[in-house]
């Protein structure tokens, strides 16, 4: 199958299809950060309050769940901050963990962001640890695990490592269980800088373990996007026994989960059935016998996850942020949700030849789940841009 696109025409590869495992990994922890479809009747304009396709969105979740992989939910890849106003997220954290519990624990299936974004006008301490444990008290309520997310307003009145400390060892006595704390780099969200005291990353990373260790009894895992491998093999080695690190690197993920960490990725959204095969012989290489076969298995991990590398690395490209827009154009291609529309307009955040390019890319990394209507909906798409 052939289609013209911004650059010549492109012959498809054969379809893959992709095995359903029986249960999740054993190996690793795995949540793959889910994206929200808006509906496309609703006035998403940027700006507006964001109006969800609640349907199509749920039933994303179920996909997830399918493949054997946890769903973190109400995150940065479901546009918090850029869209997702706090009247949808508490919807939606109460509908996906609802849905969960079709499938068993809301707790251990679906983990939810906690964040001060409902609250842009917190001046001080105070109102930022308010803003948390209002937020913090809503996913609880729903019965899903707590991720408590960076916040803007933290990194705006926090004048060192001091004040991090103050305000997440109040959030810790809050929570009912282990949380996993969520450090998300400046080039996901450039009001972040200076996060947990200092520019330094060095520094920052200093004050962040010795938040960790001082309640690491509170604390399920880190959830890091850096996008710095080494740093991230540093900072899994200095964590206290017990806490997991989550690679948020949707850059180098292949090579930090096999040697280690587990993982909180949005790229994982996309690339759903493609990592649950891989995990899938990850577990069987970790429990081979000899090391001819583990090693074999390894290169078979290698093998399924290398061509994936490139499409998250074009849909992570500069600016950063406007991932999302990746992630959701995928899920229109692969027929998760009607249309190719995102709250608050972030449809239009990357360009056609951007999108050209993801599409290649999927299809070379066999995640177009039907290439007839992944070819018949880019040409729609071309049609509409004059192409």
């Amino acid at each position: 199958m052939r289609i013209d696109l911004p650059g010549g025409t492109y012959t498809l590869r054969e379809r893959v299809s992709w095995p359903v495992p029986d249960g999740p990994a054993a190996s690793r922890i795995v949540y793959a950060a889910a994206h929200v479809v808006a509906d496309p009747l609703g006035d998403n304009t940027p700006g507006s309050p964001a109006a969800v396709d609640w349907d199509a969105t749920l039933r994303f979740r179920r996909h997830l769940w399918s493949y054997g992989l946890r769903v973190a939910d109400a995150m940065d890849t479901a546009q918090r901050n850029m869209g997702l106003d706090w009247a949808a997220t508490k919807e939606l954290i109460r509908r996906s963990a609802a849905e969960a519990r079709d499938y068993g624990d809301p707790a251990t299936l679906v983990a939810c962001g906690a964040g001060t974004d409902h609250a842009p006008g917190a001046a001080d301490l105070d109102a930022v640890t308010a803003a948390y444990a209002e937020q913090i008290e809503t996913v609880q309520a729903a019965g899903a695990g707590v991720i408590v997310m960076a916040s803007r307003q933290l990194a705006r009145v926090a004048t060192g490592p001091k004040d991090y400390h103050q305000v997440y060892g109040k959030l810790l006595g809050l929570a009912e269980r282990p949380v996993v704390l969520h450090w998300l780099g400046e080039m996901f969200d450039p009001q972040l800088a200076g996060y947990w005291g200092s520019s330094d990353v060095a520094a920052a990373t200093e004050s962040f373990l010795e938040l960790i260790h001082a309640h690491a009894s509170m604390v399920d895992g880190v959830k890091v996007s850096l996008l710095d491998e080494q740093h991230e093999i540093g900072l899994r080695a200095a964590l206290p026994e017990g806490v997991r690190l989550y690679t948020g690197d949707d850059f180098n993920y292949p090579s930090l989960i096999r040697t280690g960490s587990h993982a909180l990725l949005g790229i994982f959204d996309a690339i759903a059935p493609a990592a649950a095969a891989a995990l899938q012989v990850l577990d069987a290489a970790e429990a081979a016998c000899d090391a001819a076969g583990r090693d074999r298995l390894l290169a078979h991990y290698d093998e399924i996850l290398a061509p994936t590398v490139p499409l998250s690395r074009k849909i992570f490209e500069t600016p950063t942020y406007h991932y999302k827009t990746g992630i959701v154009f995928l899920a229109w291609l692969n027929g998760h949700q009607d249309a190719f529309s995102m709250v608050n307009g972030a449809q239009s955040a990357r360009s056609l030849t951007h999108l050209a390019e993801v599409f290649r890319l999927a299809d070379q990394a066999g995640l177009l789940a039907d290439p007839e209507l992944a070819v018949h909906r880019m040409r729609a798409l071309l049609a509409v841009n004059g192409l």
